[in-house]
């Protein structure tokens, strides 16, 4: 793997916010994505911008929402934007959603680009890190594809942006997680289909230094 610097939780930023202080330095510029709540209510949606903007600046990062829905029709300018910021936190929600977002505004390359030329720090928890496997396939038992087309009317995507080389299963075995019966079914379809994979209980973060990577409890 290139020398990328990534922080991927189960669920919110859990108990290792001075790991991300350390990857990214205090007072990093965050761009805040949210799209994979593009298909909720809209006061829905501003409730999750501003839970993951106000939990980054109690950290003392400077926070604010980048919306690929304004990219939609200008990926350059994405590319350009992108280059403010230290740190993507990508928040949770429908891995389907967020997928076709990142590759409408080009931000599925541009982050891409970014991450491993070690520009930026990728972080975020739950369909944040789910869209960096391979594929998506199995996450139909949690997300809901069909979203994508009744929401924007085109397909969802099914790729992954391939930044892990397995699946990034969240929720794992974590009692008050509405999802974890649905992740545990996901589960089973990967062994049983023997798909590459790690599942992660709610409370862990997968944190990736170059060719390191570390699971903490």
């Amino acid at each position: 793997m290139p020398d990328v610097r990534m922080y991927l939780s189960s669920f919110r930023m859990e108990n290792h916010p001075e790991v991300l202080l350390e990857l990214a330095g205090k007072a990093a510029h965050v761009a805040v994505i949210v799209n994979a709540m593009d298909a909720a209510p809209d006061d829905v949606r501003q409730s999750a911008v501003l839970r993951e903007v106000e939990t980054l600046e109690q950290l003392g990062f400077d926070a604010e929402e980048l919306d690929l829905r304004d990219y939609f029709r200008d990926s350059d300018r994405l590319t350009a934007d992108l280059r403010q910021y230290e740190i993507a936190w990508l928040r949770g929600g429908n891995s389907f959603m967020l997928r076709y977002a990142l590759a409408k505004s080009g931000a599925d390359i541009a982050l891409r680009t970014e991450l491993e030329s070690d520009a930026i720090v990728y972080a975020g928890y739950s369909a944040g890190a789910c869209v960096l496997a391979p594929s998506l396939v199995g996450l139909e038992l949690v997300d809901q594809p069909h979203d994508v087309e009744a929401h924007y009317g085109e397909p969802p995507i099914w790729d992954g942006l391939g930044v892990l080389p397995y699946a990034f299963v969240p929720h794992y075995r974590s009692p008050g997680h509405p999802e974890t019966e649905a992740v545990n079914e996901v589960v089973r379809l990967y062994e049983a289909r023997g798909i590459p994979f790690k599942a992660f209980r709610d409370g862990q973060v997968l944190v990736v230094r170059g060719n390191e990577a570390e699971v903490l409890a």
